[in-house]
């Protein structure tokens, strides 16, 4: 678990401060990074083909021979057997050392256009780790969400519990002089006990949930905070206007265009095969020659330096056909990224229209919501006087504070899913990462 912060009791974690921890610590836009820096590694002109490569080499040698020369049927001048030759320890070393330059003048173009290539795929890659960190974000404020939600929940809860545990106080005083029956009592103790667990449940799903979002964070599960709960939504006539530019800024479009000009660069690559290819070598060496006495020679020392160019020239007339026949499949292979994009540009237009549509319903929705809030809390104040008055019995009461209840989780439910709602709109746009939140 990467050390992260941990946020004080009651601190409050802001949507922004939210989306920078996500951004610094999540492991798998950490990934996505590692993996663009791979790319642009590879996209450097250390990988291009365009630096000659440079080798030395060096070696040695030692030898000690031990001899015994006998010259059968030679006489010496006296007449007498000429004698044996013994050489003993007889030592000879050889070294050498030497650097080799090679350098590829012409291949045909063919590392011209992977260099090419090798560019296009680190963009990609760049925009593959913009999916992901999308991805991410949309994933952090659907938790996000859900922790505000359960949070605004907790406390509309913890205002019902506590209505109802006056209702036993009320209960109690009013049985006491006469004025109820026990039952109006046992009543309001259902009500507290149902409305203690379900406060105890939600509380138990805001701690899960609040888990879930250090998870996403990279944080200590034990970290504690409170989550922003306003929320506000973008205008229409800039929501338009980002919708307008999506084709431009799509990450899945982009990607599709990069794709195509990678695919583009294939059939260029491939088709250098055609041509020759030019090099040039060079070569600068050192040998040293240490050689022992022999019977018929005295030793020698022989030291030699040697300089060295050369050039080549390869030219693949005819391989059988493979060149040929990988010249062909990119062709194709480029015709189908085209359909491709085609295919993308019509379902991301579809993904708009649709996100649109569901965004607009879900607004709306949460606009009925609110003046539900509104109607069924005035019917509520309007029963608890009554109430208060004896004019109402406590279910009728329950009834509307019930009705309550559930129109205020629905309306903060509404709310969650009309904003994220809009940050999936947003991503189809290609603006998730350049608005304010």
């Amino acid at each position: 678990m990467a050390s992260g912060v941990l946020f004080a009791q009651e601190e409050i974690l802001s949507k922004q401060e939210a989306a920078k921890l996500a951004l610094e610590n999540n492991f798998g836009i950490k990934v996505a990074l590692n993996e663009v820096e791979i790319a642009e590694n590879n996209a450097s002109v250390l990988n291009s083909g365009y630096l000659p490569t440079v080798t030395a080499t060096a070696g040695a040698n030692y030898n000690r021979d031990d001899a015994t020369i006998e010259f059968p049927g030679q006489f010496n001048e006296d007449g007498t057997p000429r004698a044996d030759f013994e050489i003993n320890q007889a030592e000879a070393q050889r070294y050498n050392s030497g650097v080799n330059v090679n350098y590829t003048l012409f291949d045909g173009l063919g590392r011209l256009y992977n260099y090419k290539r090798l560019k296009e795929q680190y963009q990609l890659s760049e925009l593959q780790a913009r999916e992901t960190i999308e991805n991410t974000l949309l994933q952090l404020f659907s938790v996000y969400f859900e922790v505000a939600r359960l949070t605004e929940n907790e406390n509309v809860l913890q205002q019902a519990l506590e209505i109802s545990t006056q209702r036993i106080t009320r209960a109690e005083y009013a049985f006491e002089y006469g004025q109820n029956t026990k039952l109006d009592i046992l009543n309001a103790q259902v009500d507290v006990t149902n409305d203690s667990i379900n406060l105890l449940n939600t509380k138990q799903q805001l701690a899960n949930a609040k888990r879930d979002l250090n998870v996403v964070l990279n944080q200590d599960l034990n970290s504690t905070f409170e989550v922003d709960t306003l929320i506000q939504f973008i205008p229409r006539l800039k929501l338009d206007e980002l919708i307008a530019q999506a084709e431009d800024n799509n990450v899945a479009i982009l990607q599709t265009k990069r794709n195509l000009a990678i695919n583009a660069y294939d059939i260029k690559v491939n088709k250098s095969g055609y041509l020759p290819t030019i090099g040039l070598t060079g070569s600068y060496g050192w040998n040293l020659n240490q050689s022992a006495a022999s019977a018929f020679f005295p030793g020698t020392n022989n030291q030699t330096w040697n300089f060295g160019l050369g050039a080549n020239l390869t030219w693949n007339l005819f391989d059988g056909g493979g060149t040929s026949v990988r010249v062909k499949n990119s062709k194709i292979a480029f015709e189908n990224q085209e359909l491709l994009q085609d295919q993308i540009a019509l379902e991301v237009a579809r993904d708009i229209k649709n996100a649109l549509e569901i965004y607009e319903n879900r607004l709306n929705i949460f606009v009925i919501q609110e003046q539900n809030v509104l109607t069924n809390h005035n019917n509520f104040e309007r029963s608890r006087e009554q109430f208060q008055l004896g004019r109402i019995t406590s279910i009728e009461f329950r009834q509307a504070q019930i009705n309550l209840l559930n129109a205020q989780t629905n309306k903060n439910l509404a709310k969650y899913d009309a904003k994220l709602a809009e940050l999936q709109l947003l991503q189809l746009t290609g603006q998730l990462l350049n608005v304010n939140l």
